[in-house]
């Protein structure tokens, strides 16, 4: 899903991102060759019968990038810009977002081509087992295990569940992660990412000797992320000073009423329209002079052509890949503290594996022992990154890239080659 305005292709930029990394690890071309690549990918028709009587045709993926340190994991995304290339990417990340935060998943991400928001819960019901019939056979909960992403959300997975459980002939309710609580799913899974990301800021905020209480925060993308990071952010006694969605944007320079934004947003789907806040152009929020910017929408927000004004101190990348390399280059040299993707939105992942673990132990825990466990991991994901930005003088992306790739690079020389 990348910008008009940007021609490097996702897949691209994340090969990239490896490169870099291995060079500055020092990586030899054996380990490269094991781990730059996808293991698998698998592009599957996934017809479906419409409301309407015709059939339709939609293109589906799952790629899985790594299973040298466990089960792939990832999401599974429903968007008309969906393509093999950027699920690719994201299954890429997703192994180095794992080894980052120290837990024993691969990456895997899948996708459907198509416009969710112009189909019918039973269509979008009859296409959801449909892929996951078609894709059955590789996963399952010691192979590969499905989670929400964009567009897709508990009910996708129950669906998801339901479709392989069925089909296996008994309940498995660990094969995806995200679920409902009364099918296994896990206290504190929902508002995981952004709970994350709120984690990794007050650690950049204490890093930087900077406080929190009073910030100016522009947060672009409302959704699960977006609207979780700029409530507790808000909480926090920060100014969150602009939101934007696909609709519009929204800016008040005193500080937007998060608890009733995300009411407004319940209700009609949209932030447009908040009485208490003027109209913004979106493009503007992401150059908005501010202490905090959030990018938690799609990729490529932040390219060479708009990097050049953005003033925000920190950036916390919600979104996956939100910066191009350009536009690192450009904040890089503005000296922005870039609170990478792979750490700052690795909550989600994070409580799947907690998900994950209740369901195999048949054993749940308190929403608040899932808090406590998440901020640990966070806050030591984040250190680590950290030591390795100050040690080896080398920008926060590619301190984490090392970090993760590292590990997965350890894993695979400790595995060795089968046969």
């Amino acid at each position: 899903m990348l910008t008009a305005a940007t021609t490097q292709n996702v897949y691209d930029v994340a090969l990239e991102n490896f490169d870099r990394a291995a060079d500055a690890l020092d990586l030899d071309s054996d380990t490269r060759e094991m781990i730059k690549y996808p293991e698998r990918m698998l592009t599957v028709t996934v017809p479906v019968r419409m409301d309407d009587g015709r059939l339709h045709r939609f293109e589906g993926y799952r790629v899985q990038h790594s299973s040298v340190r466990g089960p792939a994991k990832g999401g599974i995304r429903y968007h008309p810009q969906v393509t093999l290339d950027e699920v690719k990417a994201l299954a890429t990340w997703m192994t180095w977002k794992c080894a980052v935060v120290n837990i024993p998943f691969g990456g895997a991400k899948g996708g459907v081509t198509c416009d969710p928001k112009h189909m019918s819960a039973g269509e979008l019901e009859r296409m959801t087992r449909r892929y996951t019939s078609a894709i059955l056979p590789i996963i399952g909960p010691e192979q590969d295990i499905p989670a929400p992403d964009v567009y897709t959300n508990a009910q996708t997975m129950a669906w998801i569940m339901d479709t392989y459980s069925m089909t296996k002939g008994y309940p498995i309710p660990g094969v995806v992660t995200g679920k409902p609580l009364s099918l296994g799913g896990s206290l504190g899974r929902s508002e995981a990412t952004g709970r994350g990301v709120f984690y990794t800021i007050t650690c950049a905020c204490e890093h930087l000797k900077m406080q929190l209480p009073g910030a100016a925060v522009a947060v672009q993308g409302f959704g699960n992320a977006g609207s979780v990071a700029a409530q507790l952010l808000h909480e926090a006694g920060a100014r969150v000073v602009a939101v934007s969605d696909s609709t519009g944007c929204v800016y008040n320079s005193k500080g937007l009423n998060i608890p009733e934004l995300i009411h407004l947003k319940t209700l009609t789907g949209r932030v447009a329209g908040f009485p208490e806040a003027e109209a913004m152009d979106p493009a503007e929020l992401l150059t908005l002079k501010c202490d905090i910017l959030v990018p938690a929408a799609l990729e490529s927000a932040i390219d060479s052509a708009n990097a050049p004004g953005v003033h925000a101190r920190i950036i916390a990348e919600a979104a996956n890949g939100p910066l191009t390399p350009a536009a690192d280059r450009i904040l890089n040299g503005n000296e922005t503290f870039v609170i990478p993707d792979i750490l700052c939105n690795a909550g989600g992942v994070t409580v799947s594996y907690f998900e994950w673990v209740q369901d195999e132990q048949h054993l749940f825990w308190e929403a608040q022992d899932v808090y406590n466990r998440l901020e640990r991991v966070m806050q030591t994901a984040f250190r680590d990154v950290l030591k390795i930005h100050l040690d080896r003088k080398v920008p926060m992306r590619l301190a984490a890239n090392m970090l993760g790739i590292g590990r997965v690079a350890e894993a695979v020389k400790l595995r060795g080659v089968y046969p």
